[in-house]
């Protein structure tokens, strides 16, 4: 396996694991008081979802460990900028986030700078 395909793999389940905790926990207040709110958070390990967000992460973990065998941080991590954009484009279609002209221009401008920093 390449290093750009583990530097994808390793956005990949960052994304997706971002996506389905928000999607699962999204809608759910936090309970006020601190014994309310472990047995809340802990009671989300239950479900079957929030686990496999967890999974992604961990997944992705070791993508990026395999990333870092075959390339310098200096020329993988800016590609991790891929992830902000992903998770802001996903966000709006599939929780109705708004996806206004400042996060459109954030978007574009993280775009340009990791042009700018893989030449």
């Amino acid at each position: 396996m390449t290093g750009g395909v583990c530097v994808a793999l390793t956005i990949l389940f960052t994304v997706y694991g971002q996506l389905v905790l928000k999607w699962q926990i999204g809608g759910k207040a936090l309970p006020e008081g601190t014994s309310e709110k472990l047995s809340f958070l802990m009671g989300q390990f239950l479900n079957p979802w929030i686990v496999s967000g967890f999974v992604a992460a961990f997944v992705a973990s070791l993508c990026w460990m395999a990333a870092m065998t075959k390339l310098p941080l200096s020329q993988a991590y800016p590609f991790m900028a891929l992830s902000f954009v992903l998770v802001t484009l996903l966000s709006s279609p599939l929780f109705g986030e708004p996806l206004t002209p400042s996060k459109v221009a954030g978007t574009f401008l993280l775009m340009v700078g990791l042009v700018f920093i893989c030449r």
